[in-house]
């Protein structure tokens, strides 16, 4: 139950992002890339989650987190952390971990389907 009211805090701070203080550079590379408008939601509390909590992220969803971009994706996990709710976590794990989960999407949607 703790881990879902964890998830639950992570999830809504991460919807709410506009609020949290970010660095004007990471708050432009967001607007200019219109970042907040091109993953669903589903696919975006699936990455999130991965991210700063525990579990991976479906075909599905990597497909539209390569869509949505290494720019967009670098830029709001970079804001995130700059939440002081999040002065908790490790900064170099976080991205580090980020960088795991795009490289293994990118990996899985570059690769070829089997054919039948």
């Amino acid at each position: 139950m703790a881990s879902l009211n964890v998830s639950s805090v992570l999830v809504v701070l991460f919807l709410t992002c506009e609020a949290v203080m970010a660095t004007k550079e990471n708050d432009q590379i967001v607007k200019e890339n219109n970042c907040e408008t091109k993953m669903g939601l589903p696919c975006v509390l699936e990455a999130f989650t991965s991210i700063f909590n525990t579990g991976s992220i479906s075909n599905k969803c990597c497909g539209e987190l390569v869509v949505f971009g290494k720019v967009c994706h670098s830029a709001l996990v970079k804001r995130t952390l700059e939440n002081p709710l999040f002065k908790d976590l490790n900064p170099a794990t976080i991205i580090a971990k980020s960088i795991q989960k795009w490289n293994n999407c990118l990996a899985l949607i570059d690769s070829p389907s089997p054919s039948t």
